[in-house]
């Protein structure tokens, strides 16, 4: 047992090797290369060329990113309140009642879909003659107007990541203790005190992981984008995923995409950071 101690020690750093090898190929080299793309002109065809930072100037100047940023920015905010949001209150509401499991498995289905399959499905209830105007009993283009398009492709956004959200919280509710909320039955407490003083202030470090979740995954928006507008019409729905992959694999301005991509990294790392420090500061 002696001489086999140290062995396991002489040769630990072997055993987690490949891995960290696998990620470094998998995660560290294509963004190292993307970088270096990102200060290049480059078609995918001819050699790249070195031209510094014209690429990241050209970000500044092109009006289409700042509608993408806009886009995003709505992106974020909609939906810490709407997936997250009505995720917890439906984990709430169906907590700790008879039959609530059955409750809440329609909010989970849509989770299975992808995220193309499920633009695939509410494609034509929200095009222009489709089932969504015949029920609503309106003529909205609900995919060609601004802001409008942006705000119906949340819903289905909502649609689909609220399930996940809600069994997220009702984890959290079911690793409560008992004791505290009893004992504020007992003094008296109301649904909303209870929740606002006892239940709420126990969730708060699940409710930084499904925030901090939720805020990457929005930032990265695209596949109910593409299928459902291709970032249109012009440009006016494109999230930064979306001028990304248009700027790269449609124009084939790999030099341009990779600067968007690169910005788009450094902004979700940065957005993760500072949540991440700020929770952790609480």
């Amino acid at each position: 047992m002696s001489t086999r101690a140290p062995m396991l020690g002489r040769f630990r750093h072997g055993y987690v090797a490949p891995a960290v090898l696998l990620v470094a190929g998998l995660l560290y080299a294509p963004f190292l290369w993307t970088a270096y793309l990102s200060f290049t002109r480059y078609d995918g065809l001819e050699p790249a060329q070195w031209i510094g930072g014209h690429n990241f100037a050209k970000l500044l100047e092109d009006p289409a990113l700042l509608t993408s940023i806009r886009n995003t920015l709505i992106w974020v905010a909609g939906t810490m309140v709407l997936p997250v949001g009505l995720g917890l209150l439906v984990a709430v509401l169906s907590y700790d009642i008879r039959g609530g499991a059955w409750f809440r498995v329609p909010f989970l289905l849509p989770y299975a879909l992808s995220g193309a399959g499920l633009a695939m499905v509410w494609s034509p209830i929200l095009s222009h003659d489709g089932i969504a105007n015949r029920l609503l009993g309106v003529d909205t283009a609900f995919l060609q107007e601004e802001p409008v398009n942006t705000v119906a492709m949340l819903l289905v956004w909502t649609w689909q990541q609220l399930g996940v959200n809600m069994l997220l919280f009702v984890v959290g509710l079911q690793s409560i203790p008992k004791a505290p909320i009893e004992a504020a039955r007992l003094d008296g407490a109301g649904s909303w005190a209870l929740f606002r003083f006892v239940i709420w202030p126990l969730m708060r470090p699940l409710t930084a992981v499904v925030v901090g979740l939720a805020l990457v995954a929005s930032l990265k928006t695209f596949d109910i984008v593409w299928v459902l507008t291709q970032g249109g019409p012009g440009r006016n729905s494109e999230t930064l995923a979306v001028t990304m992959y248009k700027e790269t694999f449609v124009a084939s301005d790999y030099g341009y995409g990779s600067a968007v991509a690169v910005m788009l990294t450094v902004v979700t790392g940065l957005a993760s950071y500072l949540y991440l420090k700020r929770q952790v500061a609480r």
